[in-house]
């Protein structure tokens, strides 16, 4: 059910619980493509259900899990019967941890838990989601926080999985926990200092690696080229400045750290899809 849409952005409205929206979806209705600045995670219950972003389609079945990134434009099919949870965290619970940040970042633009594939955590988190489910409806004390503290523990389980199984670190077990520790701290050290001018040389010889070691590394562990990481994390920002309207474009692009309006219009489209101008357009 979305509420309130202009144009492809919609706003999500806190109504049950500050900070969260949740929606036991059973309506036989398509949602258009659209986009929010909150992520969203979809778990069908019974029958299946459709996520498109962009040219990719993902079919979940019951118990798939969907993360999809903040302002990621997508739609949604529904089946004719079904029932589906559909979750809506605000993003500024994630900011705050700067290690949830690095986690999610990773798992941009979407990620699917599958449940007959990643059966390591798929059932960990539908029992998490449906106690998310149990507490939003609850009238027991500090339910917000032990939905706060459920989401972090799905969050966790997500991000562990994909920062070591995706890593293929050919190393010892141990040092692979190393290896991921150091580069979570790279991570943390970007989304802290995005906006500066971030060499790969320098992020390499801080980490301790050489440039070809580091840039290798870095690959298997986010699933991103170094520079990828980094104007992702710059277009995330630049997009929250965007729904301000009283910073230019240009301002937006030397704030956000790109070094030319130009470089910072190209790397949106690139991205996002649309212009700088036309996201704002869009949200306004």
């Amino acid at each position: 059910m979305i509420e309130s849409l202009k144009g492809y952005h919609e706003t999500v409205n806190f109504k049950e619980r500050p900070m969260f929206r949740l929606y036991h979806n059973i309506e036989a209705e398509n949602y258009p493509p659209h986009w929010h600045s909150n992520p969203e995670i979809i778990m069908p219950i019974k029958s299946g259900y459709d996520v498109i972003l962009g040219d990719t389609k993902y079919s979940l079945s019951e118990g798939d899990i969907i993360f999809i990134s903040s302002s990621t434009i997508h739609h949604l099919i529904a089946p004719e019967n079904g029932e589906r949870l559909i979750f809506q965290p605000d993003y500024a619970l994630i900011a705050t941890l700067p290690e949830l940040s690095s986690a999610v970042t990773m798992l941009s633009p979407a990620t699917v838990i599958w449940k007959d594939k990643d059966t390591d955590i798929a059932p960990q988190l539908k029992e998490l989601l449906l106690n998310i489910e149990k507490e939003y409806y609850s009238k027991t004390p500090l339910a917000g926080a032990y939905i706060y503290s459920m989401l972090i523990e799905m969050l966790v389980a997500i991000g562990r999985k994909y920062s070591t199984s995706t890593a293929g670190f050919d190393v010892s077990r141990d040092k692979q926990q190393e290896y991921a520790e150091k580069f979570m701290e790279v991570c943390e050290y970007i989304n802290a200092h995005f906006n500066e001018d971030l060499k790969l040389e320098e992020v390499a010889e801080m980490a301790g690696f050489s440039k070809f070691h580091f840039t290798r590394l870095f690959k298997q562990f986010t699933g991103k080229t170094f520079y990828r990481y980094v104007n992702l994390k710059r277009i995330e920002h630049a997009e929250m400045l965007l729904t301000e309207p009283s910073a230019t474009v240009t301002e937006i692009a030397i704030h956000s750290g790109f070094s030319s309006l130009p470089a910072f219009v190209r790397m949106f489209k690139l991205i996002k899809g649309c212009t700088p101008t036309e996201f704002r357009r869009m949200h306004d």
